[in-house]
């Protein structure tokens, strides 16, 4: 019998995890379950795997050693829970080491020997630290940068560390020049709170970005290596903000907060701030990586934390060290701290060197045919069914029609690459703002594409690059034909994808190709503005029955869903 780790990160991003051997055999985010954006409290999937594996060890992770205890054990609530299905479980807690778990997932995920881990996060372990050399002040603060040297079985050595508080302070600076007064993603956190978004939401600033240009009115964000304090007043561990009052360029009459509901109403110096945010930022954590590569001469490179997200920043990064190994995380979030205190966990206990590259996303909870159609049945008088393959998928699309996927296990992570999508024609002129309507997103927000693997180099540039299976890249368009994916700078956050990776998925790409030329689909996260994506067939049908998408394909069943 194998032994199983269960992995849990409660907090923003809560998820769990487990880890069979050192596999990584199943993975979700509470949020899917529980339908509640970010939930933090991953009892509902952590039940999910206990009624399906037994769990031989808990690994708790997070930002805080400490969690709540149950009265009636004196355990932790996660322990407890465990220990109904398992008496026996042994728990570790790695609540200290928040940025080494996202090390530990992006290392072991690469399929790299060796590498250094380049973390960019908005906060990691909150704790006491020193203020000065001999240790006698002490004050709170959080980890938000920091760069590791990791090799096999789990040796994990910090080369460099930013905590960040009110005072600023740097506490590991072996050899680095880097600045900290309020970070690389506190200050993009500050610009999307500016602009009014929550810090969970710096996609839209990165979507919103090419929109703008260089304004030499507005102040250099980032000087002598460290975000500006004329600028930036720093809240830690919560947030950052724009000093609008010292500030008149970045004064505004109207509420931020109108910016959700009149999506016209953007200001140029929104606009102009998200694009130097953007630029400034990348270019930093492009300096924290070279820095990385001079002081440990290492080539292989995993970039983790929540700016690993930065699909525009990833590409950057990729054209800027073409000599580089570059593995960019795609559960960069907090979500994939869980996989990492696992996987950590199994490593290290067992002096375990085995490499095993991250080949596919998809590890969410498998549903049956008898499932499927048990709930289709329960929405019979609101459905007409017929039998569905490939090409009356491509031909829908075709036709101008939106399709939804539903299909597999859920994808790990925030992506959505062919079990759960809304796929749509990539050529439509008007697509983007179709579909943005549809979804009730805002009018700026990019959309991603699926092309055929062996297409991919005829129509984007990948800089190098053989592959983009997990749509980590927002990448350069050679051709003018996908207009409704193209985002305003000529960029679109590509998947690639071929038979073996999703052989359903290629083969209706593989139809829309034969009767358009183009190999490429128009894919978006199967949800709705602000929910979660779809976990279950019954949240794919609510998706329709609360919008005007009409089509749902089914390929394990063989079946198309349209909306009476």
């Amino acid at each position: 019998m194998s032994y199983n780790i269960l992995g849990i990160n409660p907090g923003h991003n809560g998820s769990a995890c487990l880890v069979a051997d050192g596999e990584l055999v199943y993975y979700l985010e509470e949020e899917r379950l529980s339908r509640l954006k970010y939930d933090g409290n991953p009892f509902r999937v952590m039940i999910d795997i206990m009624s399906k594996y037994h769990v031989d060890e808990l690994v708790i992770v997070g930002t805080h050693p400490n969690h709540p205890v149950l009265d009636w054990t004196m355990e932790d609530t996660f322990t407890g829970l465990v220990r109904k299905y398992n008496p026996n479980v042994k728990t570790t807690i790695l609540g200290h080491e928040h940025h080494l778990t996202h090390a530990a997932c992006a290392f072991y995920n690469s399929g790299f020997t060796k590498a250094v881990a380049v973390i960019v996060d908005g906060a990691g372990t909150y704790k006491d630290i020193s203020m000065n050399e001999e240790g006698s002040v002490k004050a709170k603060g959080c980890e938000t940068e920091s760069v590791w040297q990791c090799e096999y079985p789990a040796n994990f050595s910090v080369l460099h560390k930013v905590f960040g508080d009110n005072f600023q302070q740097r506490m590991v600076n072996d050899k680095f020049d880097v600045g900290n007064s309020v970070t690389i993603v506190k200050a993009y956190e500050a610009v999307t709170n500016y602009l009014g978004f929550s810090f969970l939401e710096a996609g839209k600033t990165m979507g919103l970005a090419p929109y703008g240009k260089e304004n030499n009115n507005i102040p250099q964000l980032f000087k002598d290596n460290r975000a500006s304090k004329d600028i930036f007043i720093p809240e830690y561990p919560r947030g950052a903000y724009i000093d609008v009052q010292s500030n008149p360029i970045f004064q505004r009459n109207r509420d931020p907060k109108n910016f959700h509901h009149n999506f016209n109403e953007v200001l140029d110096i929104e606009k102009d701030l998200a694009y130097k945010i953007q630029k400034e930022t990348q270019e930093k954590v492009g300096d924290l990586i070279e820095q990385a590569i001079n002081v440990t001469k290492i080539n292989q490179v995993v970039l983790a934390g929540g700016y690993g997200l930065n699909c525009v920043a990833n590409y950057y990064l990729q054209k800027r060290f073409p000599n580089v190994q570059l593995y960019c995380e795609p559960i960069s979030h907090d979500g994939g701290t869980a996989i990492g205190g696992a996987k950590l966990t199994w490593h290290g206990n067992n002096n375990d060197k085995t490499i095993r590259k991250q080949m596919s996303l998809y590890y969410g909870p498998k549903y049956s045919e008898e499932q499927l159609k048990q709930s289709i049945l329960q929405v019979k008088d609101k459905f007409n069914t017929y039998q569905g393959n490939p090409k009356a998928v491509a031909e829908l699309l075709n036709e101008g029609n939106i399709v939804t996927l539903f299909q597999g296990s859920s994808e790990a992570g925030p992506r959505a690459l062919g079990n759960r999508s809304i796929l749509y024609n990539a050529t439509d002129p008007n697509g983007k703002e179709f579909v943005n309507k549809v979804k009730g997103r805002e009018w700026f927000r990019p959309f991603a594409g699926t092309i055929l693997e062996e297409d991919v180099n005829e129509w984007f540039d990948l800089a190098g690059m053989d592959s983009s299976p997990f749509m980590m890249y927002a990448i350069d368009v050679k051709q003018n034909k996908i207009p409704s994916i193209t985002h305003v700078d000529d960029t679109c956050r590509i998947q690639t994808v071929n038979k073996d990776q999703n052989k359903n998925y290629y083969n209706i790409i593989n139809e829309f190709k034969k009767l358009t030329g183009v190999p490429i689909v128009f894919n978006t996260s199967f949800n709705l503005a602000g929910e979660p994506l779809v976990e279950t067939v019954n949240d794919a049908i609510n998706v329709l029955l609360n919008s005007d998408i009409k089509y749902l394909y089914l390929p394990e069943i063989k079946l198309i869903l349209e909306k009476k």
